[in-house]
């Protein structure tokens, strides 16, 4: 879904160090590289930051999506909660992947995020460890 214009973080200056980390996160020239952009958007706590790090969560590379939701988790967007659900729900993503996924969607809090927690809690046919470690996220943030 494209982000209408009129958002206020489309009207901040398109400079600066930002965009250069923002193009750093997609630039295909090194994977040591984009990490270290992906990571420094994560702590910057720039809402511009997020796009690139949802697009980022989509990559081949699983240590580019581990970065990326590691990022997007420190960021707390609710704009980023259904790449996190993505990540969350891929049965063939890295374990620990998944989880920092799932610590994000608890730190957000929206109603999809909290409803896909509880649909990995419940579902009979994602692996236990998964759902024993969403049921620790969701006790340990207070959802019900």
């Amino acid at each position: 879904m494209e982000e209408s214009r009129s958002e206020w973080f489309n009207t901040l200056p398109c400079n600066g160090r930002i965009y250069r980390l923002i193009d750093g996160a997609v630039d295909v020239r090194s994977k040591k590289s984009r990490i270290s952009a992906i990571v420094a958007l994560g702590a910057s706590g720039d809402p511009r930051a997020v796009r690139s790090l949802v697009a980022a969560c989509n990559d081949a590379d699983p240590e580019i999506r581990w970065h990326a939701t590691e990022a997007l988790w420190k960021l707390r967007s609710g704009r980023a909660v259904n790449a996190l659900v993505e990540r969350l729900k891929d049965k063939s993503e890295q374990p620990h992947t998944r989880q920092r996924a799932a610590d994000a969607l608890a730190t957000i809090r929206s109603f999809s995020a909290i409803e896909e927690l509880k649909n990995r809690l419940t579902d009979a046919e994602e692996e236990p460890a998964i759902r024993s470690y969403v049921a620790e996220v969701m006790e340990r943030t207070g959802i019900p």
